[in-house]
């Protein structure tokens, strides 16, 4: 139990004081009673002298024991009816009524456990605790992570013991310095003389903000740290593919971080990959204390269209954190507007490469005729052999490309190196200075673990690459963020590309056609302009935080707008309605922390499912790094709280020391019992002392 230091001593009722007159009483008893002496006469007073001196010292030293045991015996009785109290060291009492704030911490570090239970538990035990130390009179307010309205009312005394019963578990992380706050600020509207403030928590280190805690003395604070035995837990912190793209039938890598914050080894761990109901794979792996893992899964994705899947471990006694929910589409289209000059034929390369797969959603026009409106909904646009780059088209890829499109450049043979150089200078690309009609082979691929990623098994020396006949020279010493993906024999650059504002723009200097060479033919040709449009999907965000403004993107497309879109969980027990706003080409969902829990939901538009979503609880808590009583102590001495102070938990009923910390040590029993002791050794001296 933590020590008091009384320093001071303070009354109830102070004007019983006046009762110690009473003390006066047997001093004039003494006056004028022990005073009064009998002659006795003797014949012989020689003997008598010798005795008589004898006596009268004993008779003196009788009386005044007799009268300073009457006079105590008196004094205690008056300072008993008086009700003294010990003040605690720095601590003030005001006397009267007592408006009490209990904040319990039921977030999920205090599922922990230690040898009397739960944490949660013990928390309620101890918070009982502090309401007995009260009166019926006093008024309590009780408060937990969640906030909720019935947080922001008084509780009489039974009727907070029974709402502390009915504490849970619950998902809701809050800040101390919140807490703090929202409770002095529910305090001040009190009337009551005396106000204090409880906080019963594990102290974790994640959540106990002390540099944002006001060094306010008008109320108290006490902490009353609940520790578990052990601090272990280890969860699946988050999870990632290696590709954007997931298609039906393709083999996936999937990425999962897992976490050790214990001061344990896990050397026989597993982790579980759920992929709609079922198990796909199975990854082993060790972690050393305080430190992280990263597992992999290979599995082939079977269903096209929505997945839901889970990492999962088995941990305890903290299980909130041990599977991570996670959520894909692999039905996606790849959005392209193909814009072909005058030259180009109908059925050309690109125009048969995007019609023959089912991944990508064309739009084809020649350069008198472009819909601009296209751009909004594009991923993709590609300018293939224009000889001219209007103002009005530059302006329009700009936007495009400043919302994060992507862009593909390829010249033609008859290009207006004017335009095209403003087009260059505006993307921040190498600049043309001519033409070269010598016949060069592709020399070698650059970059070949970024752009080429798993499309070659094995490279050889002798790899057969794109010949080309008609190429124009780029002056890449003005452009040094301009990327080389293939290059030529001669030291040329054949296809690079850049990164500008929001996008991606690539730039080929050489035609596609079969006059520039026989790129659009050669075995290349496909996964190249596959990488481009791969290259140009945002990786999806696979998971969200519940209880949190989740922010959700979607393509606003036009003759779609009748309906608002709305989120709903998969099992149909929850139904939002996010706020929405809309910006450039893009509708923007906020959920303003309406999902509350964990587990698989979809964004539905008129009816149609547009893409699904994942929510997990947030990991903050799964740190359980705490504050011990000792370290508390140096960080209030440290920061100068003098409104802050600490309850050691250590087991026992701490009622009594709540009670004695809040109102002072009680007394009036021991001046009671000390007025009964001077009384008896009143009756002692006089039947004993002769």
């Amino acid at each position: 139990m933590q020590k008091l230091n009384f320093i001071s001593m303070m009354f109830v009722y102070p004007t019983f004081l006046w009762a110690l007159l009473a003390v006066t009483i047997p001093i004039i008893i003494h006056l004028f009673n022990f005073r009064r002496y009998k002659k006795i006469y003797f014949t012989n007073v020689r003997f008598l002298k010798e005795l008589q001196h004898e006596s009268k010292s004993k008779s003196r030293l009788k009386e005044i024991l007799v009268l300073l045991a009457r006079c105590l015996a008196i004094a205690c009785l008056v300072l008993a009816f008086c009700q003294p109290i010990a003040v605690p060291k720095n601590t003030s009492i005001h006397l009267g009524a007592n408006a009490v704030s209990i904040y319990i911490d039921n977030s999920f570090s205090m599922e922990n456990v230690q040898k009397q239970g739960p944490l949660l538990s013990i928390a309620k035990l101890r918070a009982r605790d502090i309401v007995k130390a009260y009166g019926n009179g006093d008024k309590f307010q009780l408060i937990t992570n969640d906030f909720e309205g019935k947080h922001q009312r008084f509780y009489s005394k039974d009727d907070i013991l029974n709402s502390i019963e009915e504490i849970k578990i619950s998902p809701a992380v809050k800040q101390l310095s919140s807490v703090v706050k929202r409770q002095n600020e529910f305090l001040q509207s009190s009337a009551a003389p005396n106000k204090k403030i409880y906080a019963l928590s594990d102290a974790q280190k994640s959540t106990f903000d002390f540099e944002l805690l006001k060094n306010d003395t008008s109320i108290k604070v006490t902490l009353v740290p609940i520790s578990a035995n052990q601090v272990n837990n280890v969860y699946v912190d988050s999870c990632w593919f290696e590709t954007p793209l997931q298609q039906k039938g393709f083999i996936q890598k999937l990425h999962a971080t897992i976490v050790n914050t214990g001061n344990a080894a896990i050397n026989a761990g597993s982790a579980k990959l759920f992929l709609n109901k079922q198990q796909l794979a199975l990854a082993s792996f060790s972690i050393e204390p305080s430190s992280k893992k990263e597992v992999q899964f290979t599995f082939e994705c079977k269903q096209s269209g929505f997945n839901f899947g889970s990492v999962k471990i088995e941990d305890y006694p903290i299980t909130f954190d041990d599977e991570l929910f996670f959520s894909f589409n692999s039905r996606i289209n790849i959005s392209v507007a193909l814009i072909n000059g005058k030259d180009q034929p109908a059925g050309n390369a690109f125009e048969s490469l995007f019609k023959s797969d089912s991944l990508f959603r064309l739009a084809s026009y020649s350069d008198q005729s472009v819909d601009y409106g296209t751009f909004k909904t594009s991923d993709v646009v590609v300018l293939n052999e224009l000889q001219d780059l209007s103002s009005g088209l530059l302006s329009e890829i700009i936007k495009f490309v400043d919302q994060g499109g992507t862009v593909l450049l390829v010249p033609s043979k008859n290009s207006n190196q004017i335009s095209y150089n403003q087009y260059l200078t505006a993307m921040n690309l190498p600049l043309i200075t001519g033409m070269d009609t010598a016949t060069v082979k592709t020399e070698k691929i650059e970059g070949l673990n970024k752009f080429y990623t798993n499309v070659f098994e094995k490279l050889g020396e002798r790899l057969n690459l794109p010949l080309i006949n008609k190429h124009f020279k780029l002056s890449t010493n003005t452009r040094s963020n301009f990327e080389t993906i293939l290059s030529l024999q001669n030291g040329d650059v054949l296809l690079g590309f850049n990164r500008f504002r929001n996008g991606l723009v690539y730039l080929s200097s050489a035609p596609f056609s079969q006059e520039g060479g026989n790129i659009s033919k050669h075995a290349l040709f496909v996964p190249t302009i596959y990488r481009v449009c791969f290259n140009s999907l945002k990786a999806t965000q696979l998971s969200y935080e519940v209880n949190s403004n989740a922010v959700l993107t979607l393509k606003n497309e036009a003759g779609n707008n009748d309906q608002p879109p709305h989120i709903k969980e998969i099992n149909n027990k929850a139904d939002i309605i996010p706020e929405i706003h809309t910006v450039n080409n893009s509708m923007l969902l906020y959920t303003r922390s309406q999902v509350s829990v964990p587990g698989f939901y979809e964004v539905i538009k008129n009816k149609t499912p547009l893409f699904p979503l994942a929510f997990n609880y947030a990991r903050k808590e799964s740190n359980l790094s705490c504050y011990s009583t000792d370290e508390i102590l140096k960080v209030i001495e440290s920061k100068g709280f003098r409104n802050l102070s600490v309850l050691d938990n250590t087991g026992e009923d701490i009622s009594k020391q709540i009670m004695e910390e809040a109102q002072g040590k009680k007394l009036w029993k021991l001046f009671i019992l000390l007025a009964l002791s001077f009384v008896l050794i009143e009756i002692l001296l006089l039947r004993f002392l002769k």
